[in-house]
């Protein structure tokens, strides 16, 4: 009988975050700074925030998504993501993309947003 576990194959759906990165927490915490105005958590434990980039000359690059492609603030949040992060010390420079793909979910967000949000 075959016990191991299925391999998935293809690439993921978003790209891993440079965890290892000494700016890498700092980063998190500016992200948890920016909230969606319609929804009273911040964006990092909304799941909004897919994939945390930071280069070896500490360039962050954030993909993240909106909790609807017809979100009104769509125009206006990538800009205050790097106003929150600009300031770190150590960031060189941060640029953010919006991606639809794939589309967020409920099941995206944090422990603490559900139970924030009354979910749990």
């Amino acid at each position: 009988m075959n016990t191991e576990s299925p391999k998935l194959e293809g690439t993921p759906l978003i790209k891993p975050s440079t965890t290892e990165h000494p700016l890498y927490d700092a980063v998190v915490e500016g992200c948890r700074t920016v909230y969606d105005p319609e929804i009273p958590v911040n964006i990092y434990d909304l799941g909004l925030v897919y994939t945390i980039d930071i280069n070896d000359e500490n360039e962050v690059f954030i993909a993240m998504t909106l909790t609807a492609p017809g979100c009104p603030v769509a125009g206006d949040m990538p800009g205050w993501i790097i106003d929150a992060v600009s300031p770190i010390q150590g960031v060189k420079d941060v640029q953010v993309e919006l991606t639809w793909d794939p589309p967020w979910g409920m099941d995206m967000m944090s422990d603490e947003a559900r139970l924030e949000l009354g979910f749990m």
